[in-house]
């Protein structure tokens, strides 16, 4: 006798082979977008520390806003950029991820940054839990 279809036994259980195969996958996908998220955020800041670095070598200061010279990631908030007695300090956030990221220059960390120049993320109101990312 020929077959021409699938019996229900062996659609059902296709389905539940793949039902168990997404739910394991699945969470991952969110985990590597949220990381590509933070290595954009933290190419996003090295960009500023060459923007802020440039613009120091022509005007000998540091500027809070280094107009069209300086854009971010679409997906990514302007940072925040405050100056300080002897260089700055930027943050950055975006909507698509719970963490910030921080860079300064000078002798003024902002958290979670603690090496001047390098951009760190973390947790958004925690400031000693640093991004593996």
């Amino acid at each position: 006798m020929k077959r021409n279809a699938f019996t229900l036994m062996e659609l059902m259980m296709v389905t539940s082979i793949l039902s168990f195969v997404a739910a394991i996958v699945a969470p991952r996908f969110a985990d590597i977008r949220e990381r590509a998220q933070i290595a954009e955020m933290k190419v996003d800041l090295r960009h500023l520390v060459s923007a802020e670095e440039y613009y120091l070598a022509e005007n000998q200061r540091y500027a809070t806003d280094l107009g069209g010279s300086y854009t971010v990631s679409p997906d990514d908030r302007k940072p925040t950029i405050t100056l300080t007695r002897d260089g700055w300090h930027a943050s950055i956030t975006s909507p698509n991820t719970t963490q910030v990221c921080a860079v300064f220059v000078g002798s003024t960390p902002l958290a979670p940054a603690s090496r001047e120049g390098a951009p760190a993320c973390a947790r958004r109101g925690s400031s000693t839990t640093r991004s593996p990312y």
